[in-house]
């Protein structure tokens, strides 16, 4: 599974991008989880750490809005992380 981080998810996970190889039957949740998991460098100042960031994200699962994370994910599955952020 591929794992892409926008914006301030970005800054914490200090990747664009990262692959899991978790087993069949896996679920968003549980690739949540594996993203926690990692030990990481500290967030930027002023970036909360990733945990926080992905406790108030949207994900988009092969382009498509997800909000189920009991949803079971595929080994070529995409998942963005959107974390909330203001513009206009």
């Amino acid at each position: 599974m591929l794992v892409r981080y926008f914006a301030a998810a970005r800054a914490a996970a200090g990747f664009d991008e990262e692959k899991f190889d978790l087993p069949h039957g896996a679920t968003v949740a549980d690739l949540l989880a594996a993203v926690v998991a990692v030990e990481r460098a500290d967030s930027p100042a002023g970036t909360p750490p990733l945990h926080r960031i992905l406790s108030r994200s949207s994900f988009l699962l092969n382009e498509v809005a997800v909000r189920d994370q009991s949803t079971v994910l595929g080994p070529d599955d995409v998942v963005d992380v959107l974390p909330p952020f203001a513009g206009g």
